[in-house]
């Protein structure tokens, strides 16, 4: 996973109480909040191992600094991203729209494709 506000997005709760977010983004805005809908606790993990990669760097001052928890990649929070059974997790050093093309989350998801762990000091790889 890339960037993936697992435990749900601090922005999207900010943004919720305006009417042209709910218009724009309905009903699926308002699950990306960390106020998750209780359907969501009863979904199993997949059958498979789950790497996630956060991204630290930012974009927009105003979500990074006024609303999101940092660290955080501009969109998610570094901590939001985490989930409980994940095989691993790390961050680098992109925004939340750089982490697709970014050289170290590419290595990362190699890495993790190949080993079922991220390339990272203190995992031994």
């Amino acid at each position: 996973m890339l960037g993936t506000p697992n435990g749900g997005s601090e922005v999207a709760d900010f943004l919720q109480r305006f009417r042209i977010y709910r218009a724009i983004y309905g009903p699926a805005g308002l699950q990306l909040t960390t106020s998750r809908p209780a359907a969501f606790a009863s979904l199993a993990l997949p059958d498979c191992e789950i790497g996630i990669i956060a991204g630290n760097r930012t974009l927009d001052p105003i979500a990074s600094f006024l609303i999101l928890p940092r660290p955080n990649d501009g969109r998610v929070s570094v901590e939001s991203s985490k989930l409980a059974g994940m095989a691993d997790h790390v961050t680098v050093n992109a925004s939340h729209t750089g982490l697709i093309n970014h050289p170290a989350a590419i290595d990362q998801t190699i890495a993790f494709l190949r080993t079922g762990r991220f390339d990272t000091p203190g995992h031994g790889a």
